[in-house]
């Protein structure tokens, strides 16, 4: 994103004084220069943008990634048995939600900044929310309007008038259809009941399915390579998620911890789906006598998933009536404020930017340090090609206190930054590193100790390539008490995948204790 000037680059530190020359310069050797400038020609062509670097997202996987978060609403027969993985047995007409208002689970998404919703239209039980065709174990067999509702199609079309995306589950595992372990028929099952989704309810965002099975059940091969493209000729527009893919895949645990280092770029040959463990603990469905999670537990979930280029799907069931409840609402409510106080404000929006290189030189604003103060992607700052320095230097005006640094990159242009750091000019004007990370993607939070400093300098170690960097944002959270010694066991990572440095600096040389 910039061009490194020999001698231009300014610390604005009162205390730091470069001297850039070492003799005055004469009227004669003013003019000389003058004269010199007005011969060169300014090309008034712009430098193209660099070359994106493979693999690239395609359009609905880069509508994925861009909406940060989803709701997951499980709901079935387990709501009414207080049960996890239903037997198959249970009676339908168990199954009546008697104020069953998907309406409202919509407006709950949509206020609290979810994008989209996902219904679990089948669970392992194999009870149906809409009247299949294929099975006599679904909302036709229930009490509930008297056989003649359908879940699903109350979802879409609320979801469809809010202008929020939706998603189904249907689970591959059945513990009620009789054929399930003929691997024949039940393939021509499942592909049967996935078409009656696909082409009943409009336009269908994201299909979500795993290889979810207990010990001891019928043995069962799935033909996902044919469901895939029943998929993708159905609804081209839709989003695939499995444990590999194809279009976006499971972190590897169910507390929404992403590893400190996240990759966009992923070898599907290397994980097969249901070739990881489920974690029988977490729980999904809702229960009488759970409570939900607090709202800064969600913000510690929103840094470990958000922060670390993924998309955070958190689950809220409907409770037996048929409604979200009025906790989960609180909660959620509780959330969206909390992310509202914390980055509704980045403190670097009017901050003075420079930097090593920048593509095009300096005079060409397209590629502009400045960009990325820029909210969006598609606007980026780009060093000059064949560099071996990529930093920002930010002056953000006056002392500013901060914990939070946002990054992100223009993924359509390939992921690229490796590692990357943050440094701030302390007050005897040395930088001190702050905070470390590796992989960026389309977002990045780092959360660190609270420091206080005018000038910082976001420094990329290692790229694939030139790094591009398409927003940079300086944050205070006073909510998240962070704990420097306690490591993420979830993700066998640090907290946040940073490291912290509490550094003594001499002369130019940093130490630091992690």
């Amino acid at each position: 994103m910039k061009t490194r000037l020999k001698s231009t680059i300014k610390t604005q530190n009162p205390n730091l004084k470069i001297q850039t020359c070492t003799k005055p310069i004469s009227p004669i050797q003013i003019l000389f220069l003058a004269l010199c400038s007005s011969l060169i020609p300014v090309s008034s062509y712009h430098k193209p943008p660099p070359l994106p670097i493979l693999p690239l997202p395609n359009a609905f996987q880069l509508q994925w990634q861009k909406g940060n978060m989803a709701l997951f609403f499980h709901f079935g027969t387990n709501t009414f048995t207080d049960s996890e993985w239903g037997t198959g047995h249970a009676d339908p007409t168990i199954f009546n939600p008697t104020k069953l208002n998907t309406s409202q689970w919509i407006h709950v998404a949509k206020e609290n900044g979810f994008s989209r919703v996902l219904l679990t239209a089948k669970h392992h039980d194999g009870f149906c929310l809409w009247p299949s065709e294929y099975t006599d174990y679904s909302v036709r067999s229930s009490n509930w309007r008297n056989g003649n509702g359908d879940v699903v199609a109350d979802l879409a079309a609320a979801a469809k008038d809010a202008g929020v995306g939706l998603g189904v589950y249907l689970s591959p595992w059945d513990r009620h259809e009789e054929c399930y372990g003929d691997t024949l028929r039940y393939n021509q099952h499942y592909l049967a009941q996935m078409t009656e989704l696909l082409t009943s309810y409009g336009e269908i965002k994201d299909i979500f399915l795993d290889g979810a099975k207990g010990e001891g059940e019928k043995n069962m091969k799935y033909f996902f390579e044919s469901w895939f493209s029943l998929i993708h000729q159905l609804q081209p527009g839709a989003a695939i998620y499995s444990d590999s893919g194809p279009d976006n895949r499971w972190v590897g645990n169910e507390y929404a911890i992403a590893g400190s280092t996240c990759w966009s770029l992923f070898n599907r040959s290397l994980i097969g789906i249901g070739s990881i463990d489920n974690d029988p603990q977490p729980g999904w469905f809702w229960h009488p006598s759970e409570h939900p999670k607090s709202a800064r537990k969600l913000l510690e979930i929103y840094y470990t998933s958000v922060g670390r280029n993924c998309k955070l799907l958190l689950n809220v069931p409907p409770n037996s009536s048929g409604l979200i409840s009025s906790e989960d609402i609180q909660v959620l409510r509780e959330f969206s404020e909390l992310r509202r106080s914390i980055f509704s404000y980045n403190l670097a929006a009017s901050a003075s930017l420079n930097a090593s290189s920048t593509r095009g030189g300096i005079r060409d604003p397209h590629f502009s340090p400045y960009k990325v103060l820029e909210e969006g992607i598609h606007t980026y700052w780009a060093p000059e090609e064949n560099q071996t320095k990529w930093m920002l230097y930010i002056n953000l005006k006056e002392l500013v206190s901060f914990n939070v640094l946002q990054v992100q990159e223009p993924i359509q242009m390939g992921q690229r930054v490796i590692e990357f750091h943050l440094e701030a000019l302390n007050r005897d004007g040395l930088w001190k590193k702050v905070v470390n990370g590796t992989t960026i993607g389309y977002q990045r939070l780092l959360l660190f100790p609270k420091l206080k400093s005018q000038y910082l300098k976001l420094v990329v170690d290692k790229s694939r390539a030139e790094p591009l960097i398409s927003y940079l944002g300086i944050y205070m959270d006073p909510v998240t008490v962070l704990n420097e010694n306690v490591s993420d066991k979830k993700s066998g990572t640090y907290f946040n995948g940073t490291q912290f440095l509490r550094s003594t600096t001499n002369n130019s040389s940093q130490s630091a204790t992690m």
